[in-house]
């Protein structure tokens, strides 16, 4: 078989799969007022911004609704579990494919916990929209939210295998993709502005916001590192030989986390009906100097939590003293591990500016010129869209190249 065939049929199966997980978050659930339901949290900045990891299921409550949420979850919560628990940490590290596939199996079990609990939370959440709320309506949504987003996670996993790029990924993807058309139709109208006009104003913003995401996303600090071997045979150093150390560690994750955080107020104050708290609140849901100044405070403090999770400077250093090399006029071992400390903690904080700028630029348009065509179309959308793009791009020429270097050798 042909590199090309094989090709065809890995983007075949990644986009039926996906097509598939789309047209299943309009199967709705039974015994809802949809209508009602829709209606009354269209405006929700909670509710908006869950929707665009799940293609709008939050708004629909079909099969599909939570999507991929519980599996992203349940690896976060697995992320922090194998750095708490050396026993965890050791079967990744330690016990190879083996291990891997243990630390698959727990993330399954725990997305499937994490299922059960948002299934439930929304049975509690939809109950004034609910025609006969009752024992046997909960146990209908509860195992038919689970099962669907069950299927989701085996799609994505499917993908990931079988398929062309991370299934995980590609299913967020899809889901923002599919809201930019609808976010559009609805924010763009004929007021100050012609739609032409509105064009003109918005393409250049919207390269600057592209060009700024690509930088986050690509920008790496290389680290040059030197070998006792290569000192041996030509007693200089390899331009080619370095440590690549990312701007952004944490990729999407802290402005996912610092935009879900900074949404909990406004869901909080259409909650209650308490003015004076209503007022105090109404603070952090505005573009106010305390608003942005939390976001920002938010982003930073979700950058280094993720890098500290991600990149662990006492295993780079033991890993690079096991390599017999070592980075120029720096001693190997404790001053090798603050030398990598001290140049992450400062790209951390640089990467975290650069998201928080891409996170304001929304905003900065909608101030002056009073246009919302990017709402749903924010930071962390297109975060999620680029830093997707580019990593599928990747792989499908890592793919050619593979499959032509294997076709050579035979």
């Amino acid at each position: 078989m042909s590199i090309n065939s094989k090709l065809v049929k890995k983007i075949i199966l990644t986009l039926l799969l996906l097509i598939i997980a789309r047209l299943g978050i309009f199967i709705p659930i039974p015994g809802i007022d949809h209508d009602a339901f829709y209606n009354q949290i269209g405006n929700n900045a909670l509710v908006n911004f869950l929707n665009i990891f799940s293609g709008g299921g939050f708004s629909t409550i079909g099969l599909f609704a939570l999507g991929i949420v519980p599996y992203i979850n349940a690896s976060l919560v697995m992320q922090l579990l194998i750095k708490s628990i050396p026993t965890l940490e050791k079967i990744q590290k330690e016990e190879g494919e083996a291990g891997r596939q243990q630390i698959t199996q727990i993330t399954r079990y725990l997305s499937l916990g994490w299922a059960i609990i948002q299934s439930i939370g929304i049975c509690i959440w939809i109950k004034p929209y609910v025609f006969a709320w009752d024992i046997i309506f909960i146990l209908d949504v509860v195992i038919s939210l689970t099962t669907g987003s069950m299927i989701i996670m085996w799609f994505s996993e499917v993908i990931t295998e079988k398929g062309i790029g991370n299934g995980a990924s590609l299913l967020i993807f899809q889901n923002i993709i599919s809201g930019i058309p609808q976010n559009l139709k609805s924010s763009i109208t004929i007021n100050n502005y012609s739609i032409i006009n509105k064009g003109i104003i918005l393409l250049p913003l919207f390269i600057l916001m592209l060009i700024i995401t690509i930088l986050v996303q690509e920008g790496v600090r290389k680290i040059t590192i030197v070998s006792a071997r290569q000192l041996t045979k030509s007693n200089q150093i390899d331009p080619q030989s370095y440590l690549p150390i990312k701007l952004n560690q944490g990729g999407v994750m802290p402005i996912v986390f610092a935009s879900a955080s900074i949404a909990l107020p406004n869901y909080i104050e259409s909650s209650i009906n308490n003015i004076q708290i209503q007022k105090l609140i109404h603070y952090f849901t505005s573009n106010s100097a305390l608003y942005l100044t939390t976001y920002g405070l938010l982003i930073i403090g979700f950058s280094y939590f993720y890098s500290s999770i991600i990149l662990n400077t006492e295993d780079l250093s033991d890993n690079l003293k096991k390599l017999g090399a070592s980075i120029p006029n720096i001693r190997p071992g404790e001053d090798t591990k603050q030398y990598l400390k001290k140049i992450i903690t400062k790209l951390t904080f640089v990467g975290s500016l650069f998201l928080f700028l891409v996170a304001l630029v929304p905003s900065i348009i909608a101030q002056i010129t009073q246009i919302n065509s990017f709402k749903g179309f924010g930071a962390t959308s297109l975060l999620i869209l680029v830093g997707v793009a580019i990593d599928t791009a990747k792989q499908i020429q890592t793919y050619i190249i593979s499959e032509q270097y294997e076709s050579m050798m035979k």
